[in-house]
C-alpha cells in the first residue's frame, strides 16, 4: 500500500473501530496488531450493549446513548463492506427488581428516560412471568428497548474484513507507523503510557464468562445484580462476568466463574441443562476516570490514545471511532472532558 494517512497501533474493538471510520472517510489506513485480531478483552464471550441507568445525566452518559443509538447502522454497514455478521441485533434487556423500592425507583427512571432518551427507547416496569423474562423476587422486571447484544469475535472479524475491503492494510507483527498514530493498545498501552507519564492511568480488572449451548436467539438478554446472560444468534449464550481487581492468573478460570454460572441457573432456568462449551477469562483495561481515555498523548505531537473500554468498549465503539476519526483526520475535538487522558491523571476523590 502507499503511504498510510493514519496508523492504528492494537486489533482489539477500539482499534478497529477506528481503523474502521477513518478507512470509510477514504483515509489510508496501516493498522498494526502484534498478536492477533480481537487478541485481550475484545476476544471474549459476552457482547452486551447496555446503558446506564437513566438518571443523573452526565457527558459519560449522554455518550453512552449516542453511541448505542447509532449501532444498529453503523454495525450494518460494517457487516455490507465485510460480506460478514457482526451479530449484532437491537433486541431489549429485561433486569428483576429486588423488591417494591426498586420497583417505585424504577418507574422513576422510566419517566427520566422518556425525556433523556429523546422518546426513541422505553425503560418500563412489566410484570413478571412472560416468555423469556427472568426470576424476580418482586414480581416485576425493567425492560428496555436500547440495549442490544454483539458477538465480540464475529464483529472483530467483520470489522477487519470491512478495513480491508476499504483499502486499508492490516498488519500482524512488526511494521513502519506514518503518518499520526493512534494507540489502542488495551491494558499493555495504559501500563506505556502510565510510565510515560510518571503516573498509573489505569490497571487491568479481570473477568471470567463462559459460552453455553442454549437457542435463545430471540430473546433479550438479563441483567441481575452484576451477572449478564446475553442470547447470541448462534444458539449460544454467554454468561459472565466476574470482576476481579486481584488474581492469580490473568487468563485462566476458577470456582469464582461456577458461582456466575450458578445464579445465571437461578436467574434463567431455561438454561438448566446447557452444555458448558467454553470457558474464557481476560483482563480488560479500565482508565483511573472509569470512562474511556481518548485524545492526544501528552507530550507526543501527532500520537493519540484510543483505550479504558473496560466493560462497555462494544457498546462505545461506533462513537470512540467516529469521534477519533473527527480529531485525527480533521482537527474536530468532541471529546468529552472526563475521557480526556488528564482525567485519569486525577483521583477521583479529588474531583
Amino acid at each position: 500500500m502507499a503511504t498510510p494517512d493514519l496508523t492504528v497501533r492494537g486489533a482489539g474493538i477500539f482499534g478497529l473501530a477506528t481503523a474502521w471510520a477513518a478507512a470509510r472517510r477514504g483515509a489510508k489506513v496501516r493498522l498494526i496488531e502484534t498478536v492477533r485480531i480481537g487478541a485481550g478483552s475484545s476476544g471474549g464471550l459476552v457482547g452486551a450493549l447496555s446503558p446506564h441507568v437513566p438518571e443523573q445525566w452526565n457527558d459519560k452518559k449522554a455518550f453512552q446513548f449516542d453511541s448505542l443509538a447509532m449501532a444498529e447502522g453503523w454495525w450494518t454497514e460494517v457487516a455490507e463492506a465485510s460480506g460478514l455478521p457482526t451479530g449484532y441485533a437491537r433486541l431489549g434487556r429485561y433486569q428483576p427488581l429486588a423488591d417494591a423500592r426498586a420497583v417505585e425507583a424504577a418507574r422513576a427512571r422510566g419517566v427520566e428516560a422518556q425525556s433523556l432518551w429523546q422518546g426513541r427507547f422505553h425503560w418500563q416496569v412489566l410484570a413478571a412471568g412472560g416468555p423469556g423474562m427472568p426470576q424476580s423476587p418482586s414480581g416485576f422486571v425493567i425492560h428496555d428497548t436500547l440495549s442490544a447484544r454483539i458477538h465480540p469475535r464475529l464483529a472483530c472479524a467483520a470489522l477487519a474484513a470491512a478495513i480491508q475491503a476499504a483499502g486499508g492494510e492490516i498488519v500482524i507483527g512488526a511494521a513502519e507507523e506514518a503518518g499520526p498514530v493512534i494507540w489502542a493498545t488495551g491494558l499493555d498501552g495504559l501500563l506505556a503510557l502510565g510510565e510515560d507519564l510518571g503516573k498509573p492511568v489505569g490497571s487491568g480488572v479481570k473477568g471470567q464468562a463462559m459460552l453455553v449451548q442454549a437457542d435463545l436467539r430471540d430473546q433479550p438478554q438479563v441483567f441481575a445484580d452484576g451477572l449478564l446472560i446475553v442470547p447470541h444468534a448462534d444458539g449460544t449464550v454467554a454468561v459472565g462476568s466476574t470482576s476481579e481487581k486481584e488474581w492469580l492468573s490473568p487468563d485462566t478460570t476458577d470456582e469464582q466463574l461456577e458461582a456466575v454460572h450458578a445464579r445465571a441457573l437461578a436467574v434463567c432456568p431455561q438454561l438448566e441443562g446447557a452444555a458448558v462449551l467454553e470457558r474464557w477469562a481476560a483482563l480488560r483495561p479500565r482508565a483511573r476516570s472509569l470512562a474511556p481515555m481518548l485524545g492526544e498523548w501528552p507530550g507526543r505531537a501527532g500520537q493519540f490514545v484510543a483505550n479504558g473500554g473496560f466493560k462497555i468498549g462494544f457498546g462505545m465503539a461506533p462513537k470512540v471511532a467516529e469521534v477519533m476519526a473527527d480529531l485525527v483526520l480533521e482537527g474536530r475535538d468532541a471529546i468529552p472532558e472526563g475521557f480526556r487522558v488528564a482525567a485519569s491523571l486525577v483521583s477521583r476523590k479529588d474531583r
